[in-house]
């Protein structure tokens, strides 16, 4: 398959506000490139004995997304103007650069290894995630470990995200819940459902190949279809989803968008038991007082975790 490839001109500072507006238009994986300087603490753990001067960065960016050269051209050039839209808003609030838009076209296999560069082993708590294409990673300190290969269906990939569901799982999910992962991707949030022992977990994504790639996830780690379940299809409106999802989940995960988890939580609870949680990330932190608001009109919602990480925002609300 055949990619047309565009590169943003921006600035570091507007990488996760421009990576996140992207995601709202569809735009399921991007690349970053950067001049941010490694810390003291990267370059302490890099360097042992003496260390180097820190290049200094010069706050450029560059952010690389694809589309579907067979996508109709009409479709394409919505999807074009509305990105055109959002970089001229989030400019208006802060210093994105020139956000002037280049074009080119790559291949699929050339995109898929691509950004691979970027996606590395990773910890968060006692649990280590694993790319299936790095060497064996150290797993020193951690309890659970995830081998994944993300596929296309990863998106974005922003560890941040993930961190943020993957601490507020670790808090709230207990042995033996049963788990709805909505806007799975890779599976890698119900695989972890799965290692800290739900008995279940059924997932929902709107992507076929996210459907497959799960699948394939989840039989990596060692689990069958009596310990998972995928559906393709839009939980939110599609009546014949959410017949299939069924009821009496205990834990609820949505690493998604905020207009779809401000749609959720209008819906969700009916999935839920009474006193299950209802965790969502994916949030840029410009649309936090957005998506709390919504919880707060609802008074089948109780929240009781808001976090932060770096420019994206965590929330778990309880089922009252």
């Amino acid at each position: 398959m055949k990619w047309k490839k565009y590169t943003i001109e921006t600035t570091a500072e507007a990488e996760d506000f421009i990576s996140g507006m992207l995601a709202e238009n569809g735009i399921e994986g991007i690349e970053v490139e950067d001049s941010v300087p490694l810390t003291e603490q990267d370059y302490a753990e890099m360097f042992a004995d003496i260390l180097p001067e820190p290049p200094a960065g010069d706050g450029t960016a560059r952010i690389h997304f694809y589309m579907d050269e067979d996508e109709p051209e009409e479709t394409a050039q919505a999807r074009l103007a509305a990105i055109r839209e959002g970089l001229a808003q989030i400019a208006g609030f802060v210093d994105a650069g020139s956000c002037a838009i280049l074009e080119g076209e790559t291949d699929e296999a050339d995109w898929r290894e691509k950004w691979k560069e970027g996606f590395h082993s990773f910890t968060v708590g006692d649990m280590l995630i694993h790319p299936t294409w790095e060497p064996e990673a150290d797993a020193a300190g951690t309890r659970y470990q995830i081998e994944i290969d993300p596929g296309a269906a990863f998106g974005t990939g922003s560890h941040e995200t993930t961190r943020l569901c993957l601490q507020h799982l670790a808090r709230t999910m207990k042995p033996g819940d049963r788990v709805l992962d909505v806007g799975t991707g890779s599976g890698i949030l119900s695989i972890a459902a799965l290692k800290r022992g739900a008995a279940f977990a059924m997932a929902t994504d709107l992507d076929p190949q996210a459907v497959e790639t799960s699948l394939e996830n989840v039989e990596r780690n060692g689990y069958g279809p009596e310990h998972y379940g995928v559906l393709k299809g839009n939980i939110i409106d599609d009546p014949a989803v959410q017949q299939a999802v069924g009821t009496g989940y205990d834990v609820v995960l949505a690493n998604i968008l905020a207009p779809a988890i401000i749609a959720l939580q209008g819906m969700i609870g009916r999935h839920l038991k009474n006193g299950g949680f209802f965790i969502a990330s994916g949030i840029i932190d410009v649309k936090e007082a957005d998506v709390l608001a919504a919880f707060a009109a609802n008074p089948e919602w109780e929240v009781q975790a808001v976090e932060h990480d770096g420019e994206w925002v965590g929330i778990t609300a309880r089922k009252r």
